[in-house]
C-alpha cells in the first residue's frame, strides 16, 4: 500500500500515471486533500483522498512503464484486452486443478486424544493466526478431495509447527509424509525438530540428504518401501526414481519456489494423488500464482510470536571494527554471530583474517562443497554453542532456527537479491532477544542502482511481518518477468500486477460460478465541505495515506465504525475536516446501497445520479426535490455544515423507499 512522490501508480479507470504528492485544494473551509497524478503529455488529475481506493503502486516490467493519455479510449482497449486474456487463463487454471478437486483422495479421521496429546507438547502458546493455519488444514486433510494448500508466513512465524501437526494427523492414521527442502541443512535441522518433537510417540523419522551414506540411504528407502518409515526428511534425493512410499498420504513442500522446472514437475504429478502442503516465507512469484487467482488455497501467518522484537537492520561500509564490535557485543551476552560469506574460494582465508581480528571468538567454517560428515559435524557443533562465530555461505539461508544467533553479518550485501537478504537476516532475531544485521558493501567499489535500491528496501522493511512488502519491492526491482509464465509478462506490465491480479481473481471466480462478477461501483462526491485527516492530527505522510487507503476501502457501515473509534484511539478526538471526511465515506457506502453514482452541487442543487427512482420519496421527504431521467436534485441554501446530514437523510430514505419498490426505476417525465 506504500504510495512513493515519484513513484508510479495505476488508477483503476484512467490508467498509469506518476504519483506527483499531496496537495489541498479548494475555496476557504471547503479545502479537501487530494493526490496529484501526472499523465502522458503532462496531463494531470486530482484525485479526492476518499477515492484512494482506486490507485495501486504500479509492480510491472522492471523498467519505467509508459504513462497512459487522458481523454482517449486507449486505457479501456488496454484493460479490455488484458481482461480477455485473464478469463483465457483463468480456464486454463481451473482446467489444469479440475483434476485435482473432481480426484478422490483420503478423508483422514477427526483428532484422536493422541493428537491433542502431541499438540500439549508444544512449548509456546499459539498465535491466532497459526491456529487458524492449523485448522485450515486438518479440515483440507480430513476432506475427500486431495489437499493443496499454501501457508504462507513470515520467517519464524511458526509454519513448521503446522506442519508437524498436519504430519503426526496423517501418520495416526497410518499414512506416509514426505517432508521435502531445499537444502541439507535445512533438512538436518528439521530432521533434529521432528525427532525431538515426537520422541514420546511410536513415529519413525529419517532423513535422506548427502548427509547419510549410501549404505544408510538405501536403508531408508527400503524402509519406505515396506512402510516401516512413518516420516522422511529429504532433499531433491527424495524426488529420484529409487525412492518409492508403501502409502505415502502427506507431501510437505518447504520453500517450493527453491526447486527447480524438473523437480515442480514431479511435485505437480504428485498434487493430484496425495494431500500437498506448501511453507514459504518470501510470497511470490511463482509459489502464490495459484493463491493469488483463487484456485489455490491458503492461510497466511501474519501475527508475530510473542516477545518478538523487530531486527536492527544497518547497512554500512565494510570495516574492521565495527566487525569486531559487533561479535564481541554478541559473545558479551552469550549469544553467536552468522557471518555470510558467499565464496567458497577464499572462506578460509575470510576465516582466518576474522581469527585475527577477534582472537577471542572460536570460529568455525560451514558451506556446501564440505564432505556430509564434516558438515554435519560443524553445524551440530555450533548449534551445540561450541564456537562463537559461523563462517558460512548462503547454506543457512532457508528455515534455519537457532535462537541463539542474534547477530548476522553479510559480506558484500550489494551482491545478493532481495528475497535472499530478506530470509538471511530471517535467520537471526528468532527469541526474545533484541537481533542485529549488518549488510556490509565495498567502500570503493562502485553499487549499481539496483543493488542500492534492494540495500534501501531491507534497511526500510524492518517492521515484524514485511515479508509480503520485501516480496512485492522484489518484484518491483526485478520486474514481474515470468509471474505467470513468459505468455503473462506483458499483460501484467500492461496494467500492473495488483489490477492484473485482481482481474484474473474476477475471471477465475466468473469461470467458476458461470456468472458475471460486478465491479463494485464507483460513487464520486464533489461537496464543498472541508474533508481530510489534517497533518496537524496525523503528521506522518505514509501513516496518512495507509488511513485514507483503509477508509477509502471499507465495505461496511460496521468496518467503518471500527475505523473511526481506531482514528480516536490512536490520535485523540476528531478535528471537524477529519470527521467530515469518515462522513463522507459514510454517503459512499449508502450511496452504492441505491444505485447513487455520484454527489455533487449544481446551479445551487444538490445533485444525485442515479440509475434507480426514489419511490415514494417526493411525498414523504419535505426538502424541495426535482427528478429529471437519471438525476434527483434538491435545494438547499442551509449553512455548509447542514450539507451532509442531509444528503444522509435523504440516500437513508432512497434506501427505504427502495425496499418498499426494489428495483424501481426512474422515468423519463415523471
Amino acid at each position: 500500500t506504500d504510495l512513493e512522490p515519484g513513484g508510479y501508480v495505476v488508477h483503476i479507470d484512467h490508467g498509469i500515471a506518476r504519483y506527483v504528492g499531496n496537495i489541498v485544494r479548494g475555496a476557504p473551509g471547503a479545502e479537501r486533500e487530494y493526490l496529484l497524478l501526472e499523465y502522458s503529455g503532462g496531463d494531470k488529475l486530482y484525485v479526492p483522498v476518499d477515492q484512494v481506493d482506486r490507485i495501486t503502486p504500479y509492480v510491472g516490467s522492471g523498467g519505467a512503464p509508459a504513462l497512459s493519455r487522458l481523454g482517449t479510449a486507449d486505457w479501456a482497449r488496454t484493460k479490455s484486452r488484458v481482461r480477455r486474456a485473464a478469463q483465457e487463463l483463468a480456464q486454463e487454471l481451473l482446467r489444469l486443478y479440475a483434476a485435482r478437486h473432481v480426484s478422490k483422495g483420503f478423508a483422514y479421521s477427526p483428532d484422536s486424544s493422541l493428537q491433542h496429546e502431541f499438540e500439549d507438547t508444544f512449548p509456546y502458546v499459539e498465535t491466532e493466526d497459526q491456529i487458524t493455519a492449523i485448522q485450515e488444514v486438518k479440515a483440507d486433510m480430513e476432506a475427500e478431495r486431495p489437499m493443496d494448500r499454501l501457508v504462507c508466513g513470515d520467517v519464524g512465524y511458526g509454519k513448521t509447527e503446522v506442519a508437524l501437526r498436519g504430519a503426526f494427523k496423517a501418520v495416526s492414521d497410518s499414512k506416509q509424509v514426505a517432508v521435502l527442502v531445499p537444502t541439507t541443512v535445512l533438512a538436518l535441522q528439521h530432521y533434529e525438530t521432528f525427532r525431538h518433537r515426537l520422541a514420546a510417540f511410536p513415529v519413525r523419522v529419517e532423513m535422506l540428504s548427502r548427509l547419510r551414506s549410501k549404505r544408510e540411504q538405501r536403508q531408508v528407502i527400503e524402509g519406505l518401501r515396506r512402510g516401516e518409515v512413518d516420516i522422511v526428511i529429504g532433499t531433491h534425493r527424495l524426488l529420484q526414481k529409487d525412492v518409492a512410499f508403501h502409502d505415502l498420504g502427506l507431501l510437505i513442500v518447504d520453500e517450493e519456489q527453491r526447486f527447480g522446472v524438473k523437480h515442480k514437475e514431479m511435485l505437480k504429478r504428485l498434487r493430484t494423488e496425495v494431500d500437498v502442503l506448501t511453507l514459504t516465507a518470501t510470497p511470490i512469484p511463482r509459489t502464490l500464482q495459484m493463491a493469488l487467482s483463487g484456485v489455490r488455497d491458503m492461510s497466511v501467518i501474519e501475527t508475530p510470536p510473542e516477545d518478538r522484537l523487530p531486527i536492527k537492520t544497518y547497512v554500512v561500509p565494510q570495516g574492521d571494527t565495527i566487525v569486531r564490535e559487533s561479535i564481541l557485543r554478541e559473545m558479551d551476552r552469550g549469544g553467536q554471530v552468522f557471518y555470510v560469506h558467499n565464496r567458497v574460494q577464499d572462506i578460509a582465508r575470510v576465516a582466518a583474517r576474522l581469527q585475527e581480528m577477534v582472537p577471542e571468538a572460536r570460529i568455525a567454517v560451514g558451506h556446501g562443497q564440505m564432505e556430509e560428515s564434516q558438515l554435519e559435524r560443524v553445524m551440530l557443533g555450533f548449534v551445540q554453542h561450541q564456537q562463537d562465530v559461523l563462517v558460512c555461505t548462503t547454506i543457512i539461508e532457508s528455515g534455519l532456527d537457532m535462537p541463539n544467533v542474534n547477530t548476522i553479518i553479510v559480506d558484500d550485501a550489494a551482491n545478493f537479491g532481495l528475497s535472499q537478504l530478506y530470509q538471511l537476516r530471517g535467520r537471526v532475531g528468532r527469541g526474545a532477544q533484541r537481533a542485529y544485521a549488518y549488510l556490509m558493501y565495498r567502500p570503493h567499489s562502485r553499487v549499481s542502482e539496483e543493488a542500492q535500491k534492494r540495500l534501501d528496501a531491507i534497511a526500510q522493511a524492518t517492521e515484524l511481518g514485511a515479508g509480503f512488502r520485501i516480496a512485492m519491492k522484489d518484484l518491483e526491482i526485478r520486474g514481474a518477468g515470468n509471474f505467470l509464465g513468459p505468455e503473462q509478462s506483458g499483460h501484467v506490465a500492461a496494467v500492473g500486477l495488483e489490477l492484473y491480479t485482481r482481474m484474473l481473481e474476477r475471471a477465475v471466480r466468473e469461470a467458476r460460478t458461470g456468472a458475471p462478477v460486478p465491479e463494485p461501483p464507483e460513487v464520486a462526491i464533489d461537496l464543498p465541505i472541508e474533508a481530510s485527516l489534517p497533518p496537524s492530527y496525523v503528521p506522518d505522510r505514509e501513516t496518512r495515506l495507509r488511513l485514507y487507503r483503509r477508509l477509502a476501502a471499507t465495505a461496511t457501515q460496521r468496518d467503518l465504525e471500527e475505523m473511526e473509534n481506531e482514528l480516536r484511539d490512536r490520535f485523540g478526538p476528531l478535528p471537524e475536516p477529519a470527521f467530515n471526511l469518515v462522513s463522507l465515506i459514510e454517503l459512499k457506502l449508502l450511496a452504492a446501497e441505491v444505485g447513487v453514482t455520484s454527489i455533487s452541487v449544481l446551479e445551487g442543487d444538490v445533485v444525485l445520479h442515479t440509475s434507480r427512482a426514489p419511490g415514494s420519496l417526493l411525498s414523504r421527504f419535505r426538502t424541495p426535490i426535482r427528478i429529471v431521467p437519471g438525476q434527483v436534485r434538491f435545494e438547499f441554501r442551509g449553512p455548509q455544515e447542514r450539507w451532509l446530514p442531509l444528503v444522509r437523510s435523504v440516500l437513508l430514505e432512497m434506501t427505504a423507499s427502495e425496499a418498499a419498490e426494489p428495483g424501481a426505476r426512474v422515468a423519463a417525465g415523471r
